[in-house]
């Protein structure tokens, strides 16, 4: 069960970082498009579609790095006040009832998504806009497939917490 969960950790902390020099080259377009576009008064859809795209892998695939260094959002009310085992259970819960499913549900019906899009080979509906519309799309599936890893190896981390024996108390 460990070498799955460092598989898995090691395999989201590998695509994180590289995901993370995206953000650069995202910067770097972004200052060459307004460059462009308010010095020279010329504008590309290739770069504003580009930037989007960027955009978009930089959280897709950044999720499930996020969400193995606990930087998602968690709305707590009670789960800081918890035990590490009670904070396990609800992890271990809420991985198995409600992100997993929801995972295989977005990796299905985005798989499909792309493939109709690959299908029909999918460009850009603006002019010099980007082609193959299809890579983006599967990069939802792709980032899901990621985070559902991750909640996988989150999932088995907390059932071996919530199943360590509990350390009797020194006084």
């Amino acid at each position: 069960m460990q070498i799955l969960i460092d598989v898995i950790d090691g395999l989201n902390e590998r695509m994180g970082k590289a995901t993370s020099w995206l953000t650069l080259v995202l910067v770097i377009l972004v200052c060459f498009d307004v460059i462009t576009r308010y010095i020279f008064s010329n504008s590309s859809a290739w770069i504003m579609e580009l930037e989007w795209h960027l955009f978009a892998l930089i959280f897709l695939i950044g999720a499930a790095y996020a969400f193995k260094h606990d930087r998602h959002v968690r709305v707590d009310l009670f789960y800081s006040k918890f035990s590490a085992k009670d904070k396990a259970l609800v992890d271990l819960v809420g991985n198995v009832i409600f992100l997993i499913p929801w995972c295989i549900i977005i990796i299905v019906y985005s798989f499909e998504y792309a493939m109709t899009s690959f299908r029909i080979g999918e460009t850009s509906p603006d002019p010099g806009g980007l082609p193959a519309r299809y890579l983006i799309k599967f990069a939802i599936t792709l980032g899901v497939f990621l985070l559902l890893l991750q909640a996988i190896a989150q999932a088995l981390r907390s059932y071996q917490t919530w199943r360590e024996p509990t350390q009797p108390s020194s006084e």
